[in-house]
């Protein structure tokens, strides 16, 4: 996984723009704070499908991203382990998806 897209996690961890766990990702995406939902490779074939259907329910329309990385990268970004999280800025998202971007192309 791309160390500047880690960073910028651990960035909103701190800046509080960042639910993780289940219950807290559902719930930024329930009340439309998620700007983008994102799934580790390592979470569980029903949690990813629990929020493939969820990013969509009830015409809601929050990306989603599913992750080269594990639970324990994400953990050692941000200090929690987690398998699914929301960013709750659309800044950071977008800033994300740049990092994301530039590590596919490459």
């Amino acid at each position: 996984m791309q160390q500047k897209f880690l960073n910028m996690l651990g960035l909103c961890r701190k800046a509080g723009k960042l639910s993780g766990g289940h219950d807290a990702a559902f719930g930024a995406i329930q009340s439309g704070k998620a700007a983008a939902c994102y799934l580790t490779q390592d979470a569980s074939e029903r949690l990813k499908q629990e929020f493939r259907e969820t990013v969509v329910y009830d015409g809601r329309t929050v990306p989603l991203v599913e992750l080269p990385c594990t639970m324990h990268d994400i953990q050692s970004a941000t200090g929690s382990k987690f398998a699914v999280f929301t960013v709750d800025d659309q800044g950071f998202a977008n800033r994300l998806s740049e990092y994301r971007d530039e590590e596919d192309s490459h």
